[in-house]
């Protein structure tokens, strides 16, 4: 068991949840006190390019950081907020450094057992605009997820991923019901305009 009193936090927030489209997407940051990084916010306050240059540094100057997902099938299978609690379990998993505690954006926590390890956690609604950690974690996903509709994108012309990144935009919805679903749509979430 990690002593919760002792050891290092990790912040972590979700991108992606409420598109029709594409990943649900984790970060989980342990920032450096000694390397501190200064204009941290909720990633959805921040421009496209603000976003961008913080990612960077939050990479470079994080004791450790990790981004993990889990995809449109996932979502469809075990429902939204299951797939966001694995991929945030995903991204735990993926941190160099086992962290003592967790703090997440909202207001339910993943399963913080890994094995005989039980990670200590804790929930803030509106974490991620006054919890440097989680926004920095905020930061990273939705830089990351961007990156991959982008990708996306490019797989599946004509549904415009790369400007609206899956959202219900008027655009999208015109689209799918022009050429249909493709798969990375998730099936389980109202599709149409209708």
């Amino acid at each position: 068991m990690v002593d919760c009193k002792t050891g290092s936090t990790a912040g972590i927030d979700e991108a992606g949840r409420g598109p029709l489209a594409g990943p649900v997407v984790a970060g989980a940051v342990i920032l450096n006190p000694n390397a501190p990084i200064r204009s941290l916010a909720d990633s959805k306050v921040l421009t496209e390019n603000r976003r961008e240059r913080l990612a960077d540094e939050i990479l470079l100057k994080s004791i450790a950081w990790s981004v993990a997902w889990s995809d449109s099938t996932e979502i469809d299978q075990i429902n939204i907020l299951q797939a966001t609690f694995l991929a945030m379990r995903r991204a735990i998993i993926g941190l160099r450094v086992l962290p003592a505690r967790v703090q997440v954006d909202g207001n339910q926590l993943p399963n913080l057992e890994f094995g005989r390890h039980k990670i200590c956690g804790h929930a803030f609604i509106r974490g991620d605009s006054r919890i440097p950690a989680i926004s920095a974690a905020s930061i990273i996903a939705k830089v990351y997820r961007d990156r991959m509709m982008r990708s996306i994108d490019k797989l599946y012309p004509g549904y415009g991923f790369a400007n609206h990144k899956g959202y219900g935009t008027k655009y999208h919805r015109s689209a799918i019901l022009a050429l249909g679903p493709c798969p990375q749509h998730r099936r389980s979430f109202k599709l149409s305009s209708a």
